[in-house]
């Protein structure tokens, strides 16, 4: 029988462990640098290989998941990100430090969209899945903060090579207690895996970002990032082709069609996109432009989690309340006015009067906004497709991140941080946009007296 309350502390657990590997490598890419002897090009994909495994085998994760087992997919991605976590940690050439990457961006895929199903399958009354699908993507934008300030402080106090053994009890832990907390789920029988599908949406995704990832360093009209954009847009119009024509697709268009679940993956998709990019800018702009060291500008960041945790809070309780439209809608709107307090720190200013406030909104903000999008994302999934859904939107998330850092930080360097940061505040803006007009008050506002999904009357 599941215990919910540890089961759900134990997935949310290594949910921040993976999430926390999207980011924790910045900080420490020159210590990295210096003691294996990176190249500058081969430097970048320290984080680029994580960021090219994960994106790009989702939504095969999460298909293979609800076939194979949820939490049998579960615990062969922590067993092989903690592997390839430790890997990482002992590396000794470059190459070795970028194929454990892969390893662990690999591990991450299967892991993730499994233990958002898990959560999903194990909550079905609809206020208790809300409550707990919120915490579960607070602690996932807590980790990709968190990154940040981890990576500062153990680079700094001990060695870099601790960013990645610090995975490794949390993912023995995990292994020891889920066969136990958990009960396993799947598809029902005679379910089979879409293989052409899975073919075509993988490369399709793979090539997405391998363009996207490119687009830092060669620019947006050079070969290496048009070529495999065109190549995944080609790719991606075959798989909706070979999807529309299969008897058990791996994404169904049916799925995609739920208005809920499309405008949710639609809001997610830009407000990853601001927030990745944000926290990028961020960390750069503190160390480079205001003068913090590595380790100063983690600790700076530690009020940002402190938000999270408060929105993470309330997010819930304004679903409930008020509805899922509006709690969106305020959520968003408290997230666009703190990127807009960031987008105005100049050198010069003080924490406590310059950064802390923006920091502090748009930290509410971002808990606010995710457990909302989240719950709003998986809504009405079952035990037929709690994989696909939960692998739809982490690819979403991942996806997001991938356009923002690649876009914005390339605004940042023709036009300055204020004006990436204000670009970030017009991406959610559009994203409450969406919210507001294609979510029909009179179905997603204030909610019912009557069972059913929480603001969806």
């Amino acid at each position: 029988m599941t215990k919910k309350t540890p089961a759900l502390a134990v997935l949310c657990a290594v949910q921040f462990m993976l999430v926390l590997d999207d980011t924790v490598v910045n900080v420490a890419l020159p210590a990295i640098r210096g003691e294996l002897g990176f190249t500058a090009a081969g430097l970048s994909w320290v984080v680029n290989a994580y960021f090219l495994a994960f994106g790009g085998f989702l939504l095969l994760s999460g298909r293979a998941a609800d076939l194979l087992g949820r939490r049998r997919a579960f615990l062969i991605g922590v067993a092989a990100f903690g592997v390839a976590s430790l890997v990482c940690g002992i590396a000794q050439e470059p190459w070795q430090l970028v194929a454990a990457r892969f390893a662990q961006g690999m591990g991450s895929a299967l892991a993730s969209p499994a233990a958002l199903s898990l959560i999903t399958l194990m909550f079905p009354g609809e206020g208790e899945r809300a409550r707990a699908v919120g915490v579960w993507g607070a602690i996932a934008a807590l980790g990709g903060t968190m990154g940040l300030v981890i990576s500062g402080v153990l680079t700094d106090l001990t060695s870099w090579r601790w960013i990645f053994l610090i995975n490794l009890p949390v993912a023995a832990l995990a292994l020891v207690l889920v066969p136990r907390l958990v009960g396993e789920s799947r598809a029902a029988r005679g379910a089979r895996l879409d293989v052409p599908g899975a073919l075509l949406g993988t490369a399709a995704v793979l090539a997405l970002v391998y363009g996207l990832l490119q687009a830092e360093h060669a620019g947006w009209v050079s070969a290496a990032v048009l070529l495999p954009l065109l190549l995944a847009v080609l790719l991606a119009a075959a798989f909706l082709a070979v999807e529309s024509r299969t008897a058990q697709p791996l994404v169904p268009l049916a799925f995609l069609a739920v208005r809920i679940r499309a405008v949710a993956n639609l809001s997610t998709l830009l407000f990853s996109a601001a927030f990745y990019a944000m926290a990028f800018l961020l960390m750069i702009h503190l160390q480079t432009r205001l003068g913090y060291s590595a380790l100063v500008a983690g600790v700076a960041y530690l009020p940002y989690g402190a938000g999270i945790l408060a929105g993470m809070w309330l997010s819930s309780r304004a679903v409930a309340r008020l509805g899922t439209r509006p709690a969106l809608l305020v959520a968003l709107t408290v997230s666009a006015a703190g990127l807009l307090l960031l987008s105005g720190v100049a050198p010069g200013d003080a924490y406590v009067s310059g950064v802390l406030p923006g920091m502090l909104v748009t930290s509410l903000g971002c808990g606010l906004s995710l457990p909302a999008l989240t719950t709003a994302a998986v809504t009405g999934t079952t035990s037929e497709d709690a994989g696909v859904g939960s692998a739809v939107l982490t690819s979403v998330q991942q996806v997001g991140g991938a356009v923002g850092v690649a876009l914005l930080v390339t605004l940042a360097a023709q036009h300055g941080y204020a004006f990436a940061l204000v670009v970030c505040a017009a991406l959610v803006v559009l994203a409450a946009v969406l919210v507001a007009t294609a979510l029909r008050p009179s179905r997603y506002g204030r909610p019912a007296k009557t069972p059913g999904h929480p603001g969806l009357r």
